[in-house]
């Protein structure tokens, strides 16, 4: 018994003697890391703001005559061009109207033509001294009189040609026309409030864009220090809509209010682009790049490469001559195809890490590989091996 048990607590000895760590233990591994070296380059300087689609023309058709609307002429939510006929409303009222005008105005002519000759008579009289001034003055006011009821009567034949012709309610503008708010057989009332229909122009189209007043301020400061050199007197606008497609018609800039909003800190900036086949429709939300113009050489930053630390400040990694990784703080101009556009803190050659940055801590070594990025942001090895940082 005694023997088993020595043998027992021998073996225990021995085993816990052989799962000892060895005295001389592995170091850490090197994180391997990839990088993409940067060169200068001048990259077009675009701002890229929010927008709103607005028709370049809104007309509200009211009737300017009262009546019974006899026929509508349109496709609701169809194209109408300007001058096209909308509404007929019921017009025998005012061509009644112009022919007793006109029957009126060939009273008064007939009027005139008496006093003419009234008034020649007494003039004939007069200067026989057969008739006194008392009646040849008579004569002449009843000759004016006459003229003007004729006068009168003309305007009132058109006056009733314009009642006549309002019948037909006709589009003042080209454009897109929306639903009717009336039927036929409906009373409508001249100079009523309430729309029957509206027709809205949306070729071209309006887009407000909202620009923040710093963003304004910084593109003049970059303009004046000669950073920045303008593209135009009317920069080109490019559209991005709410499915993420890009809009192919290219646009400019029309006009900017004069004041910025107080509650909002904006300035509202109007585009005027094509639309030819109606793709746009007023009220879209769209995302609007601007082509300011074109600053002076710049780096372009992958956006994977990017990232924000607590202070909301955009930081990158990048390694230095000694093979550390270094973190840098930057300052984003743009985004500019899925990259940031960086001025400062960065110098030509600079090797920028975009792959292995998890868990990678500022001034720790790294074994590097050059890469070469797709066209979605994947890392490719640029080099056939792996080589150590010197």
């Amino acid at each position: 018994m005694a023997a088993a048990l020595a043998a027992t607590f021998s073996g225990c000895s021995n085993s816990d003697s052989n799962s000892a760590a060895p005295v001389g233990a592995a170091a850490p591994a090197v994180p391997q890391v990839g990088f993409v070296t940067l060169h200068g380059q001048q990259v077009p300087f675009v701002a890229t703001v929010p927008g709103r689609t607005v028709a370049s023309g809104v007309s509200e058709i009211r009737p300017q005559v009262s009546g019974i609307i006899q026929k509508r002429l349109f496709r609701e939510g169809g194209e109408v061009k300007s001058g096209d006929v909308l509404y007929q409303i019921d017009d025998r009222l005012y061509r009644a109207a112009l022919d007793s005008a006109k029957a009126a105005a060939e009273r008064a002519k007939a009027t005139v033509a008496n006093a003419q000759a009234e008034f020649g008579r007494q003039g004939e009289l007069a200067r026989r001294n057969v008739a006194s001034q008392q009646q040849l003055d008579v004569a002449r006011a009843a000759l004016a009189q006459a003229q003007a009821d004729l006068a009168g009567a003309n305007a009132a034949i058109e006056t009733a040609q314009i009642n006549l012709d309002n019948t037909r309610l006709t589009a003042p503008i080209s454009g897109l026309i929306g639903t009717s708010l009336v039927t036929e057989g409906a009373l409508v009332t001249a100079n009523q409030t309430s729309a029957l229909v509206t027709v809205r122009q949306t070729d071209p189209m309006f887009v407000d864009m909202t620009a923040s007043s710093a963003n304004l301020l910084r593109v003049r400061k970059m303009i004046a220090e000669g950073t920045l050199h303008q593209a135009g007197p009317s920069p080109e606008v490019r559209l991005t809509l709410e499915d993420g497609s890009q809009y192919r018609e290219v646009g400019s800039i029309e006009a900017a209010e004069a004041n910025v909003s107080e509650t909002t800190g904006t300035v509202t900036i109007r585009a005027r682009i094509g639309n030819p086949k109606h793709v746009l429709l007023p009220g879209m939300y769209v995302s609007a790049t601007v082509a300011v113009g074109t600053g002076d050489k710049g780096f372009l930053l992958p956006q994977r490469a990017v990232s924000r630390n607590a202070k909301g400040q955009a930081t990158a990694m990048f390694v230095t001559a000694d093979g550390k990784a270094e973190q840098r703080v930057l300052q984003t101009q743009q985004s500019y195809h899925d990259a940031w556009l960086v001025y400062e803190n960065v110098k030509e050659g600079d090797r920028l890490i975009v792959d292995g940055l998890q868990k990678l801590r500022n001034g720790e070594a790294v074994k590097t590989t050059e890469v070469g990025l797709d066209a979605q942001g994947v890392a490719q090895d640029a080099t056939s091996s792996t080589t150590p940082s010197q």
